[in-house]
């Protein structure tokens, strides 16, 4: 009997091998892209934030606003080609002297990470594809699936391409920071849809980053949704 169980378990032990060859328990390793900022099977106890300058740049805004109703038409032009998350340079129709903008950098400077959530953040490998998955209001990057050989990320709106990297200076608005950037962009006779999905880290490498974007906005540019998720996760 226990030469029958002897030869049952070799038998077994061998079908196993056969099922999964040598190798196949490796780790695989994830790609420099992801590696460089966070490591892969690793809980990171992130946070969603958004970032909030003092009360008192209400004021300053308010007096934009104000000048943008007198000639809507420049500030739409002037406006258009500013770089994102980053205060308007000087123009006098901008309705602030020069006092007063150097008041509102002064503010915009002294802006802050507020917590809206705790989220966990983990870089894993998912029926062969690379994806972040997150806890909470940040579960929706979740459905991304990085394909490596492509260095895509697939959406269910579409494929999402890589873009030129971020090299964000300090009067950005999350502050110095580097990183990589992927988009979807479509545009039909019904609308247009952006989806962005950004990995990165701070200047100081306290930090790492991981923005997600989404837009849709039909023909007539009614906003159907506006989504946006800023995570943050400490590395040191």
């Amino acid at each position: 009997m226990k030469q029958y169980i002897s030869r049952v378990n070799a038998f077994l032990a061998i079908s196993f091998v056969m099922l999964f060859p040598a190798g196949a328990f490796a780790q695989a390793t994830a790609p420099k892209t992801f590696t460089n900022i966070l490591e892969p099977n690793k809980l990171y106890d992130g946070e969603r934030v958004v970032v909030t300058p003092p009360e008192e740049i209400q004021n300053y805004i308010k007096l934009v606003k104000e000048g943008a109703k007198n000639d809507p038409k420049w500030y739409e032009e002037y406006s258009k080609n500013a770089k994102p998350g980053v205060p308007l340079p000087f123009h006098k129709n901008l309705n602030l002297t020069t006092a007063q903008y150097q008041e509102y950098l002064d503010l915009w400077g002294k802006r802050e990470f507020k917590v809206l959530e705790k989220v966990g953040v983990l870089l894993e490998l998912r029926r062969g594809k690379w994806s972040f998955r997150l806890s909470g209001t940040g579960a929706m990057i979740s459905l991304l699936r990085y394909d490596e050989k492509e260095d895509v990320f697939r959406s269910t709106n579409g494929v999402m391409k890589r873009i030129d990297d971020i090299d964000a200076g300090a009067e950005t608005i999350l502050g110095e920071w580097k990183g990589v950037e992927w988009r979807f962009e479509e545009e039909t006779p019904l609308g247009k849809t952006k989806e962005n999905l950004a990995l990165g880290k701070a200047a100081d490498g306290k930090f790492g980053f991981l923005v997600y974007r989404l837009q849709d906005v039909t023909a007539n540019n009614t906003v159907l949704e506006d989504i946006s998720r800023v995570i943050r996760f400490p590395l040191k």
